[in-house]
C-alpha cells in the first residue's frame, strides 16, 4: 500500500483500510477493557485479603518478641524491614497509577481519586493508549524513564529478599517462587516468533502499547506480585524463629514489685508475669561484686545474634542453684552505707548441647536508719542569711530527692540545701522524690520567715555599767555582736554613732562616722573627771543584706 506511486483511487482506499481497522480495534478495546476492569477489581480485592493475612503474621511477629526478645529479635527486625520496604515500593507503584490516571483525565479527576483509592466506574479515558505509555516510556527508553526506574526498583527489592539472610541458603522453592513472582525479563518468545519492539524488554512489554484500564490491571499484578512475595519471605522469617528452641518443663507466676517501702500519696505497683524453667538440669550462676555490667558482649558472625562471656580480670563467684528449681539467692550483709551494684551471667545447656549465656545486674541502696525529730513552733528561715536545711526521705537515696519553696530559693549544697528567703511572711516547702523512674511530690512543710534580730552595741564587751577611764580611752571603738543564742555566723559593721559627756558643767559631744573612736572622741573621754557620764548612743549598723539597724545606747560612768 506504500510502495512505489499510488493513484488518488489507490491512496483512497488505503486510508479507508485505515480508517476501518481503527474502528474495528476501538469496537474490540472497548469490549475489552470492561474485562480489564473486572480483572483490576479482582487484583484489588485480592491484595487487600494478602494484606490483611500479612499483617496478621507481623502481629504474631510482635507478640513472640514480647515474650522472647533475645530469640525473637533478629527475625523481627528483618520482618519489618520486608514491610517497610514492600510498603515503599507498592506506594510508588500506585502512585504511579493515579499520576497516569490524572494525565489521561486532563486533571479532572473529581470523584474518580479519593487519597489513593480509585473508582474505575468514574473513568472516562479507559481507552487511552499514549498516556501510559508517554508516562511509563516517553519518546524513547532511557534510564529516566518511569518504566527502567521502576524495572530497577522491583530487581532491587527482589535481591533484598534473597540476600536478607546471609546465616545459610533460603530454601531453592522460596527462592524460586521470589524470582518468578518479581521476575523482569523480557517475555519468552514463542516458536518462530520474532523481537519486536513491544516484546524486545520488560519496559515495553508491560507499557509500550497498553489502554489506560489495562495499564491500571498491570500495575495492581505487579502490587499482588510484591503482596506475594513478601508474604512468603515473612513466613519463612516467622518460622525461623522457633530453630534451636529451648523446651521448658515448668511454669511459675512471678511478681516483682518497684518496691516494698511506698510513700502515702504513691502508688504500689508490681509485675506478674510466668517465668520458665527447665527442672531436668540447674543454670550455672556466676557473680561478680561492685561492677554494673560484669559480662562482655559481642556479636555471632554467622547468625548475627549477640554473644555474652564472662569479662577477663574479674573474681566470679559460683551462686549455687536450687536443685528442682533452678534459682539461685544472692544474699548480703548490709554494713555500709551507699549504693551497691552487682550482676553476673546466668548458663544453661541449649537443646543442641550447646551453652546458652545470658547477663543479668541488679542495683540497691544501704541506708542508715534515721529518726527526724522536729520542733514544729521552732520553724523559722531568716531573712538574709544562708539558711541550712537537711531534708531526707525515707529509702530514697539524697540524689533522687528535689526541693523547692514558696518564699526563697532552695539550692542543693552538697548532701543538704541552703535556703535563700525573698521577704518576712510564710513559706511553703515542697518535696520531690524519684521513686519508680518518676517524679512525685511526697510531702510539704510551712515555715516562717522573720528577720535576723538586732545585734548588740558594746565596748570593750559591755553594753555599759562602771569603767576605767584608761581602759574606755585604750577602745578602739563600738562592735556589733549577735545575740548569744543566735547560732548564724554573721557580722554587723558600725556605721555611725555619737558620743557625748559632761566637761566642767557643760554637755559635750562627737559625731562619728564608722566604728572606731576618733581622736575627737579619745580627747573627750580624757577631759572627763571621774564619776561623770560618758553616753554612747545614736549607733547605727548594717547587715549583710543592706538593712540599717539602729542599735542600743551605751551608758558608762568613769571610775
Amino acid at each position: 500500500m506504500a510502495h512505489g506511486k499510488e493513484t488518488p483511487r489507490q491512496k483512497m482506499i488505503g486510508m479507508m483500510y485505515l480508517v476501518l481497522t481503527a474502528m474495528l480495534a476501538l469496537n474490540v478495546s472497548i469490549s475489552v477493557l470492561d474485562a480489564f476492569k473486572i480483572i483490576d477489581e479482582g487484583l484489588e480485592k485480592t491484595g487487600v485479603t494478602m494484606e490483611s493475612k500479612n499483617k496478621d503474621i507481623y502481629n504474631e511477629f510482635e507478640q513472640a518478641y514480647q515474650l522472647n526478645q533475645n530469640k525473637t529479635a533478629l527475625w523481627r527486625d528483618r520482618a519489618i524491614q520486608v514491610r517497610e520496604r514492600t510498603q515503599k515500593l507498592y506506594n510508588y507503584i500506585q502512585e504511579l497509577k493515579i499520576k497516569t490516571l490524572s494525565e489521561a483525565e486532563r486533571g479532572k479527576t473529581e470523584g474518580i481519586i479519593q487519597g489513593n483509592v480509585i473508582d474505575r466506574n468514574q473513568i472516562k479515558a479507559t481507552t487511552d493508549y499514549d498516556t501510559p505509555a508517554r508516562i511509563m516510556i516517553g519518546n524513547d527508553l532511557t534510564d529516566k524513564s518511569e518504566a527502567r526506574i521502576l524495572k530497577n526498583e522491583i530487581e532491587g527489592y527482589r535481591e533484598f529478599l534473597l540476600s536478607l539472610v546471609k546465616e545459610k541458603d533460603i530454601p531453592e522453592q522460596l527462592k524460586n517462587s521470589i524470582s518468578k513472582s518479581l521476575d523482569t525479563e523480557p517475555p519468552t518468545l514463542q516458536p518462530r516468533q520474532k523481537r519486536t519492539p513491544e516484546n524486545s524488554t520488560w519496559e515495553y512489554h508491560k507499557f509500550g502499547h497498553t489502554p489506560l484500564m489495562g495499564f491500571l490491571a498491570i500495575m495492581s499484578s505487579l502490587q499482588i506480585d510484591l503482596r506475594n512475595a513478601e508474604s512468603e519471605m515473612i513466613n519463612y522469617l516467622y518460622g525461623q524463629i522457633s530453630a534451636g528452641e529451648v523446651k521448658f518443663n515448668e511454669l511459675e507466676a512471678v511478681v516483682i514489685p518497684n518496691t516494698n517501702y511506698v510513700i502515702r500519696g504513691n502508688p504500689y505497683k508490681a509485675n506478674i508475669f510466668l517465668a520458665a524453667r527447665d527442672t531436668t538440669q540447674a543454670p550455672k550462676i556466676f557473680i561478680v561484686e561492685g561492677v554494673s555490667q560484669p559480662w562482655t558482649e559481642s556479636t555471632d558472625p554467622v547468625t548475627g545474634l549477640k554473644v555474652y562471656s564472662r569479662k577477663e580480670g574479674l573474681n566470679y563467684t559460683e551462686l549455687p542453684a536450687e536443685r528442682g528449681t533452678g534459682k539461685g539467692t544472692y544474699e548480703r550483709q548490709g554494713s555500709s552505707v551507699g549504693q551497691r551494684s552487682w550482676g553476673g551471667i546466668i548458663q544453661i545447656n541449649g537443646p543442641g548441647g550447646e551453652p546458652i549465656i545470658r547477663p543479668f545486674s541488679a542495683e540497691y541502696t544501704v541506708a542508715e536508719g534515721s529518726v527526724v525529730v522536729s520542733p514544729t513552733k521552732m520553724n523559722v528561715f531568716y531573712l538574709g542569711v544562708d539558711n541550712p536545711v537537711e531534708i531526707s526521705v525515707s529509702g530514697v537515696p539524697g540524689n533522687k530527692i528535689r526541693a523547692n519553696a514558696s518564699n526563697g530559693v532552695l539550692e542543693p549544697r552538697g548532701n543538704s540545701f541552703i535556703m535563700r528567703a525573698k521577704r518576712i511572711g510564710n513559706c511553703m516547702v515542697t518535696v520531690s522524690a524519684e521513686l519508680d523512674g518518676k517524679w512525685s511530690t511526697v510531702g510539704t512543710k510551712e515555715f516562717r520567715v522573720k528577720a535576723v534580730p538586732d545585734p548588740v552595741a558594746t565596748v570593750n564587751n559591755q553594753k555599759g555599767g562602771m569603767i576605767a577611764k584608761n581602759l574606755l580611752m585604750a577602745q578602739s571603738g563600738v562592735m556589733a555582736t549577735m545575740p548569744p543564742d543566735f547560732d548564724f555566723d554573721l557580722k554587723f559593721n558600725v556605721t555611725e554613732f555619737t558620743v557625748m559627756t559632761i566637761i566642767q558643767g557643760f554637755v559635750r559631744e562627737a559625731k562619728v562616722k564608722g566604728a572606731r573612736f576618733n581622736q575627737e572622741v579619745i580627747n573627750l573621754i580624757n577631759n572627763t573627771s571621774k564619776g561623770n557620764p560618758v553616753m554612747i548612743n545614736e549607733i547605727r549598723a548594717v547587715g549583710p543584706d543592706g538593712t540599717i539597724r539602729n542599735l542600743n545606747s551605751i551608758n558608762f560612768k568613769l571610775n
